[in-house]
């Protein structure tokens, strides 16, 4: 039977033989009694035994808790950072990379990133220069130069940035007017914020390094959007037209500069060619001029003739006047020349005559006026 089972158990081993309760067992007594037969069992007597073992169970523990106070003072600084050390909450020292050791409760190490670019956004709604209301979204680049004012100049380093940042943009965008912020004028406000957000970090002396500032978005109110998003569009069509007349014009140019050399150069051939032909022109006249000094009307006469041979060359028309007759006679040479396309001499005026004659080719004649200033000559016509 169970010695907790009802029915008048007595068997309870808390109470002594008397059925005094007498509660559980003190544990300074076990541990006396633990000793006892431990030094009992080690062949000691007498209560100097005991105080031996307490002594040495107290300086193992003391070696334990040493040792486990040595191994926990190892730590490590990785490759990027640095390791700012405390001693008893006090500044000491700086610490590079690698594995080091710091006595546990009296050192403190904070490590501090030092080679790694961290960013910091910020956005809102901002008034501007021209009382209109845009929402502006930044960001900042940053890193660490002095890990000991990073952790010590101020309070919350990335709260103070944060709050410079934002005081920074609603200053630029205060004096900015709205189509800048949201056009053109973006890279001007990225330069201004980098500029004013270094002024205001500067007196802090954060131990921190700009390293750039990201203008990743303006917009206007909904209420406008879509008007902004037009004028946006239009702007990017006069630029990109800009940037198309400008290719144009580097195409176009080379090739105008080359036709006007081309025409320059036939130009000065043409003048050239001119020139020769009248030194040329006058060299025959003055060829010509003893030949008419010697016989005038000869040479006057062959001249005319060659003239108007050079004349009729160009024309499939002849009118001929017979002198006395009234009549003028129209040669269609047009047909004679299909009449002798075969032959390979050009024909006179009385071969002319006499082929047309030959091959049956009527002549037509006309009443001319006797004064009549079209007048061919005798020897073209076939006449004695």
């Amino acid at each position: 039977m169970a010695w907790n089972e009802p029915g008048g158990n007595n068997n309870d081993p808390w109470k002594n033989k008397g059925g005094r309760d007498q509660g559980p067992p003190d544990l300074d007594d076990i541990f006396k009694n633990l000793f006892a037969k431990f030094n009992k069992g080690s062949g000691g007597n007498g209560p100097s035994s005991g105080k031996s073992f307490s002594g040495v169970g107290i300086s193992v523990v003391l070696v334990l808790l040493l040792v486990v106070w040595f191994i926990s003072g190892f730590y490590t600084i990785r490759e990027a950072e640095r390791g700012v050390v405390l001693r008893f909450g006090e500044f000491n020292q700086f610490v590079d990379p690698g594995l080091r050791w710091k006595p546990t409760f009296v050192d403190t190490v904070i490590p501090v990133n030092v080679q790694s670019i961290s960013s910091m956004p910020s956005e809102g709604s901002m008034l501007t220069e021209d009382e209109n209301v845009v929402g502006v979204e930044m960001e900042v680049q940053y890193r660490i130069v002095e890990p000991y004012k990073y952790t010590f100049a101020v309070t919350n380093p990335e709260q103070s940035l944060s709050q410079a940042l934002n005081s920074a943009i609603r200053y630029v965008v205060g004096h900015s007017k709205m189509d800048d912020i949201l056009t053109s004028g973006r890279e001007t406000a990225r330069q201004q914020v980098w500029q004013e957000l270094e002024a205001i970090v500067e007196p802090y002396d954060m131990g921190i390094s700009i390293v750039d500032i990201n203008f990743k978005d303006a917009r206007p109110p909904d209420a406008v959007r879509e008007a902004f998003d037009d004028a946006i569009a239009a702007q990017e069509d006069e630029q990109r037209f800009i940037r198309e007349a400008e290719a144009y014009a580097r195409e176009i140019e080379p090739r105008a500069r080359g036709q006007v050399n081309r025409m320059a150069e036939e130009a000065e051939a043409y003048k050239q060619r001119v020139t020769l032909e009248a030194q040329g022109e006058v060299a025959r006249f003055e060829s010509l001029l003893p030949q008419y000094e010697a016989a005038p009307e000869v040479t006057r006469r062959r001249i005319y003739l060659e003239t108007m041979e050079q004349v009729y060359q160009s024309t499939s028309k002849i009118m001929v006047d017979n002198q006395g007759s009234g009549n003028m006679m129209y040669l269609p040479l047009d047909k004679i020349l299909e009449a002798q396309s075969q032959g390979s001499t050009r024909p006179n005026s009385r071969s002319t005559l006499e082929g047309l004659q030959q091959n049956n080719v009527p002549t037509q004649t006309t009443n001319s006026a006797p004064n009549s200033t079209l007048r061919g000559d005798r020897s073209r016509t076939g006449r004695n």
